[in-house]
């Protein structure tokens, strides 16, 4: 490079720096390390993880579940077309990945029972925080209503982006049965959107025609942050009035890893189309009049018409977004709700147990996650478990006293047994 430049040092290259500007102790870096040294001392780091498959025998849940991936979605999804895909500005060299997020949508449109999904954001967090944001620029109100029910992670993400976009977040809280309590005197003022958990992040399935009512009153837009699994069950969030929904989609076909990638799931009316955030794959015809695909809309987002925009989101979880169509795709209509029906049998079952050996769950109505009450500390309990071989579940911020449990069709009865019985002897 220097060569290339014409210069004879590197203190030639900087010589435009100010001296004052320029470190000049030596950066306190360890010594060089071959490739085979830093390989194994990784490979110690990672030893130290529980894999928890192999080890660890998982009852817990919190937006990110121990599911069954099968052998075909698996395989398709790791294609190396899928894996190495690029965004897709050129639709002549994009066709195949566009018809997978084109497919995609259509299948989380029809979860969510609304007509129109985009093609993914980054997790359900950054869904939510988009949907609030797209919730005020329709409104043009600056305040929002969000249920405790609502994910703990999210309403903190939401928390600091409405910080720093001047956005009032109040809270709805939860009854002895962990629903959200409808508040009988209305709040003061305009709102933007009133967000509900369907279920929630305790397990609890919440009235949506209730909050339907409520957004109504308030001339705000109602946010339904859902769980896709459960909607193998429950009636579909827009068929109950809600405007736009958003979800966690690591449950539809995507592994379990150390932190993610997850996959941010998001649909809305028709109405607010244009005010929609990331990226959105539409249908057209090309010149020799075949159905092709191309991104639409696309001045909605930031690269066009910035001052304009009400999002600055113009990319998607496209690798993330064709494994959960696969996996959809392998499932089917009927197979997912056997599978969703598998969650409810096994969650119902674990609940049945619990009460034999005196934990009686708190949460009256739900799929596959329930909150159990403890006689001790539910964090030490956890951790007792643990040494069993079983992650027993989350504990909730700011709680000791509870425990929130998640069934899967990863689980077995027999797991289940044995669970409750090791659960019941560190009770005694």
């Amino acid at each position: 490079m220097l060569a290339d430049l014409e210069l004879t040092s590197l203190d030639e290259l900087y010589a435009s720096i100010p001296i004052a500007l320029r470190r000049s102790e030596a950066l306190n870096l360890p010594e060089d390390r071959s490739e085979i040294d830093v390989i194994e001392e990784f490979a110690h780091y990672g030893a130290s993880n529980s894999a928890v498959r192999s080890s660890l025998i998982s009852f817990a849940g919190g937006g990110v579940y121990d599911h069954d991936l099968s052998a075909a979605a698996r395989h398709l999804g790791t294609q190396a077309a899928f894996v190495t895909a690029y965004t897709p500005y050129q639709p002549e060299v994009a066709q195949g990945v566009l018809q997978a997020l084109f497919e995609f949508q259509t299948m989380i449109a029809r979860l969510f029972g609304l007509p129109i999904a985009n093609a993914s954001l980054y997790d359900g967090a950054a869904s939510l925080v988009e949907a609030v944001n797209m919730a005020v620029g329709y409104t043009k109100q600056h305040r929002v209503i969000v249920s405790k029910g609502v994910h703990p992670n999210y309403r903190e993400a939401l928390a600091t982006f409405g910080a720093g976009t001047k956005i009032d977040v109040a809270t709805l809280e939860l009854g002895t049965d962990d629903t959200t309590i409808v508040p009988e005197a209305r709040p003061d003022g305009p709102v933007a959107a009133v967000i509900i958990g369907y279920p929630n992040y305790f397990g609890a399935i919440e009235d949506l025609h209730e909050f339907r009512a409520l957004a109504t009153s308030l001339g705000a837009l109602l946010i339904v942050v859902a769980d896709p699994i459960a909607l193998g069950l429950l009636a579909s969030p827009g068929t109950l009035g809600a405007d736009i929904v958003v979800a966690e989609g690591q449950s539809l076909g995507i592994p379990l890893s150390f932190g993610g990638p997850l996959l941010g799931l998001f649909a809305a009316k028709q109405d607010y189309v244009r005010l929609m955030p990331g990226r959105l794959v539409g249908e057209t015809r090309d010149l020799d009049d075949r159905r092709a695909f191309v991104t639409t809309l696309r001045t909605r987002e930031q690269d066009i018409r910035r001052e304009k925009a009400t999002s600055n989101v113009c990319t998607n979880q496209t690798l993330m977004a064709i494994q959960a169509a696969i996996h959809l795709s392998w499932l089917g209509k009927a197979g997912f709700a056997k599978l969703a029906r598998r969650n409810y049998d096994g969650a119902h079952y674990l609940a049945a147990r619990l009460g034999e050996i005196g934990l009686a769950s708190r949460t009256t109505r739900f799929v596959r996650e329930f909150t159990v009450p403890v006689p001790m500390s539910a964090t030490e309990l956890v951790h007792r478990m643990l040494a069993h071989g079983y992650l027993a579940g989350v504990v909730p911020p700011e709680t000791d006293d509870r425990i929130v449990m998640a069934v899967t069709e990863a689980r077995s009865k027999a797991e289940i047994d044995r669970f409750v019985d090791t659960l019941g002897k560190e009770l005694q």
